[in-house]
C-alpha cells in the first residue's frame, strides 16, 4: 500500500483568537503543526502590543523540547492548537503557565493545576501498570515515517525480565487488542 502524505495546515488566520487573550510581557510561542506557518505572523502581531515574543515552534506528540527550550527566555506560553495534550506536557515540563488559543473554536484558556495533577496521576499509573506487566505488546507501525522496528527490537531486548511481543501493522486497530488478552501492557512505539 502507498502512503500520500498530505499537508493540512490552518489557512485563517489564528491571529484573530489571539487578541482575545491577555498575555505577559514575555511569551514563548509554541503550536500544532497545523499552526507553526502562523507563528511568525502571531509573533509580529504581540510584539506590536508590546510583548517580548520567542518561538519555539512545533510541538510534536508527548514532546515538548521546543518548549523547554525557551523556557528560560519566558514567563508564560502560548499554544496554539486544537487540543490539550500538547498544551498539558509543555505546562508539566516547563512548570510554567501555558495558554491554549483555539482558533478552529475561536476558544482560548489555561491549563491548570489540576489539569496537570491528573495526568501525571494517570501516568504514573500507566507506569506501574508497565512494572507489574509479565507480557508486553510492542507496536510498531510499518508506515513510513512512523516505522520504528529497530527501537522496538532494542526495546525487546532491553526488557528481558518480561515476555515481549512485537505487533507490526499499517493500523493500528484498538479493537484487535481483545483478541490478546493475555497482553498486560501495550506499548505504542
Amino acid at each position: 500500500m502507498k502512503t500520500l502524505f498530505i499537508e493540512a495546515r490552518y489557512n485563517k488566520s489564528a491571529v484573530d483568537v489571539v487578541k482575545k487573550i491577555k498575555l505577559p510581557k514575555k511569551i514563548g510561542l509554541v503550536g500544532a503543526i497545523q499552526f507553526t506557518e502562523q507563528l511568525k505572523e502571531i509573533k509580529e502581531y504581540l510584539e506590536s502590543k508590546g510583548h517580548e515574543v520567542t518561538i519555539g515552534g512545533q510541538l510534536l506528540g508527548c514532546n515538548a523540547n521546543r518548549a523547554i527550550g525557551i523556557n528560560h527566555k519566558v514567563d508564560a506560553f502560548l499554544c496554539i492548537g486544537s487540543g490539550d495534550f500538547h498544551p498539558i506536557e509543555v505546562a508539566r515540563r516547563t512548570k510554567k503557565e501555558v495558554i491554549v488559543a483555539n482558533p478552529i473554536t475561536g476558544k482560548v484558556g489555561k491549563i491548570s493545576k489540576e489539569e496537570v495533577k491528573n495526568y501525571e496521576k494517570n501516568l504514573k499509573g500507566k507506569i506501574m501498570k508497565f512494572i507489574a506487566a509479565r507480557k508486553v505488546g510492542i507496536l510498531v507501525s510499518n508506515k513510513p515515517g512512523q516505522e520504528n522496528l529497530k527501537y522496538a527490537l532494542q526495546l525487546k531486548e532491553k526488557l528481558k525480565d518480561k515476555e515481549c511481543f512485537i505487533f507490526l501493522d499499517n493500523d493500528v486497530k484498538i479493537d484487535e487488542f481483545d483478541n490478546f488478552r493475555d497482553i498486560d501492557v501495550w506499548i505504542n512505539t
